[in-house]
């Protein structure tokens, strides 16, 4: 019970704060990028020019799957459960694979590469911290 605060709330490390305020960060990114793919196939952004239908069958696939991919990382990294950033992983390595070894089908664009690599080693970082955090807290009780 020297955890629990006043109201019945568990007490929460400066770190658990930090992680729980980037996943909500990465949450918004991800529903941003399964919006910009949906306005893409549907025809709304670019003057129609990613609909749907006039895509090849390579980035039929890739934005199709991207657009359903993106909003539920983005969900499952708010509501900040186990397999959010399990889907997030599988969204961000799918647009790593197409701009990083198939640039020729889908263009190269090493902003979105670097991003994705940027978050996962923030993430990594933040899964340390928290490992260490909750080692030394176990010594101490």
């Amino acid at each position: 019970m020297s955890d629990m605060r006043e109201h019945g709330a568990p007490h929460q490390s400066t770190v658990e704060l930090a992680f729980d305020i980037f996943h909500r960060i990465i949450a918004i990114f991800c529903l941003i990028a399964g919006i910009r793919y949906w306005a893409l196939l549907i025809g709304i952004a670019d003057e129609g020019a990613w609909r749907f239908d006039l895509l090849p069958v390579n980035w039929k696939i890739a934005a199709a799957s991207l657009a359903v991919l993106w909003p539920v990382a983005g969900i499952g990294l708010w509501m900040i459960v186990s397999w959010g950033p399990v889907i997030w992983l599988v969204a961000a390595m799918t647009e790593i694979i197409m701009h990083g070894f198939f640039p020729e089908l889908y263009g190269s664009n090493w902003l979105i590469i670097a991003s994705h690599v940027t978050v996962a080693l923030l993430y990594s970082v933040f899964r340390v911290a928290l490992y260490f955090s909750k080692r030394v807290d176990e010594q101490t009780e």
